[in-house]
């Protein structure tokens, strides 16, 4: 594989071993285990004196193909796929913490994500402390001796706020703490946390990466180092590994994730620009506009604007319920990154478990709806706001 290749010749090239029957496409190795023609052959292999795979939740061929054409696209030197995007972000996290130590995470975290911080690692006696991610000051302030992590994702779920990824990686170092991104929002084509001094990077593959509504999975890039010292035994022992069959899914998710995420981009933009002159509507964000309150962070950080699209209704929780209602190519849905364009309402599906007081924290209020630009027409999805609006009640 050549390393001057760029990203749209990686995403269908990249780590393609071919089997002894030299297929086109990869292979998909539906196996549990595999078998060894000696003892001593087996014992070799246990011991780490040769290469090769042992059992199927520890690796197999085809998750290694997509792990290393993810390497190849993100700048990382090692991966592990597993089961969903939520296993890929536990697993990031918890195992390079123990009782006693310190989390500092962004406050504007996916629901779940969130959950996982605030929650449960302090029943194992892991403190966090969630800070407002905008300002470098309060990541500072909430250091503390113990602080072996911090967390975030940027842009993030469901407001588009972004984070200056390099500034708080700049602080981990400091520290010898190590930096977890969740890049999902960005995608790997229009930011790389990696060369902007973060230490980890996790992704859900279910979004953008497979983008076609067919199966859940995650990744976990980082150094091999860290890799060998913080999630190998975890990964092996807790069992998050993916399934070969997604794995190979998501291998042809990304020889098309070039031309999917510029045509969603560009739909994005599109109607980002078109509902910010509506009366109907109060606040727009959107990373690509340059009235977004991080513009210059953006700048400097991503190479392009985001799929996504946070959208405020003046009417509140009536306004987006007749919205989501009305639209008839935009399906209402919580996922993301999908080829079909898709909307929801945070405050009572992703984000419902979280108190009125932290929801509006986070800029989220009743009438904020989040899209996700798919791939159809540009004209069709504005034409369809168009008629959706105009059932939206003054």
């Amino acid at each position: 594989m050549s390393n001057k290749w760029r990203p749209a010749t990686q995403l269908v090239h990249g780590g393609t071993q071919r089997s002894q029957h030299g297929e086109t496409s990869e292979a998909i190795f539906l196996t549990q285990g595999f078998v060894y023609d000696t003892a001593e052959a087996a014992e070799a292999r246990f011991k780490g004196e040769t290469d090769g795979f042992i059992y199927a939740r520890y690796g197999s061929p085809t998750n290694d193909m997509f792990e290393k054409r993810m390497c190849a696209l993100e700048g990382a030197e090692d991966a592990r796929a597993t089961a969903s995007g939520m296993a890929a972000v536990s697993s990031a996290i918890l195992c390079q913490v123990k009782a006693g130590d310190h989390i500092v995470a962004a406050r504007a975290l996916f629901g779940s994500c969130r959950w996982v911080v605030d929650t449960l690692a302090p029943k194992y006696g892991i403190e966090c402390t969630l800070v407002d991610g905008r300002d470098l000051a309060n990541w500072e302030k909430a250091i503390r001796p113990n602080t072996k992590v911090f967390f975030l994702e940027s842009p993030t779920n469901p407001t588009l706020e972004v984070v200056d990824i390099a500034g708080v990686a700049r602080l981990a170092d400091q520290i010898g703490a190590k930096l977890v991104v969740d890049n999902v929002f960005a995608t790997p084509l229009f930011q790389k946390p990696l060369e902007l001094g973060a230490h980890v990077v996790v992704y859900s593959a279910t979004k953008h990466i497979d983008g076609q509504g067919r199966c859940l999975g995650g990744i976990v890039l980082a150094d091999k180092q860290w890799i060998d010292e913080n999630l190998h035994d975890y990964f092996r022992h807790t069992g998050p590994a993916m399934s070969p069959f997604n794995a190979w899914t998501l291998l042809k998710g990304l020889e098309t994730l070039p031309l999917r995420v510029k045509q969603q981009t560009e739909s994005a933009a599109r109607i980002a620009d078109f509902l910010a002159n509506r009366k109907e509507i109060a606040k727009v964000i959107y990373p690509g506009r340059k009235d977004h309150p991080q513009a210059d962070i953006i700048a400097k950080q991503m190479s392009g604007g985001s799929t996504l699209v946070a959208i405020e209704l003046k009417g509140g929780k009536q306004a987006a319920f007749q919205l989501q209602n009305a639209l008839q190519v935009v399906k209402i849905s919580n996922n993301l990154g999908d080829a079909k364009s898709l909307i929801t309402h945070p405050a009572t599906t992703t984000h419902k478990n979280l108190t009125d007081e932290a929801r509006a924290e986070l800029g989220i209020s009743d009438g904020t709806v989040r899209l996700s630009a798919g791939i159809e027409d540009t004209d069709d999805l504005l034409a369809d706001f168009e008629q959706a609006l105009s059932r939206v009640s003054a």
